[in-house]
């Protein structure tokens, strides 16, 4: 297998047509982070890349590497990562109460360090939500236009 870098386009079959995201960054323990672009295409395009034109719906981590080794989702181009995505985004954190559906408490991560924030802002909320995804919940989520804004937990 090839090896991932940093820039890569993925495409992402789903029922309703090909997603692309680009990975951008990548954590020592998460792995692979990818931003997510909104948006679904009947086929490849001519070139990848005009995917990327599109707003992000949402960043992810996603074990790459082992959804391309079994076909999940392929590589399809590289191109570059713009500055502001290439930068280590601000990450929320929280553990859902079981009887509310909803965190209480509320943490920021940076990729290094944590502080407790406890309830977010509405700045906050926008923050891509810490955890790896697995390919049934990343189209899921695709399908569903769903955003971290919009996040039941919140």
């Amino acid at each position: 297998m090839a090896r991932i870098r940093i820039g890569d386009i993925i495409e992402i079959p789903t029922p309703k047509g090909f997603a692309y995201a680009q990975f951008i960054n990548e954590h020592k323990r998460y792995g692979p982070l990818l931003r997510v672009f909104c948006g679904l295409h009947d086929g490849r395009p001519t070139d990848p890349t005009q995917s990327m034109v599109g707003e992000v719906q949402f960043v992810c981590f996603f074990p790459l590497r082992a959804a391309i080794r079994q076909k999940i989702v392929s590589v399809v181009a590289r191109d570059a990562v713009p500055p502001e995505a290439a930068e280590f985004p601000v990450f929320r954190a929280g553990v859902v109460d079981p009887t509310t559906g909803k965190v209480a408490v509320w943490w920021l991560w940076d990729g290094e360090r944590e502080w407790r924030v406890g309830t977010l802002s509405d700045e906050q909320r926008s923050l891509p939500i810490r955890g790896v995804w697995n390919d049934t919940l990343l189209i899921e989520r695709i399908l569903a236009g769903w955003r971290p804004q919009t996040d039941s937990s919140t």
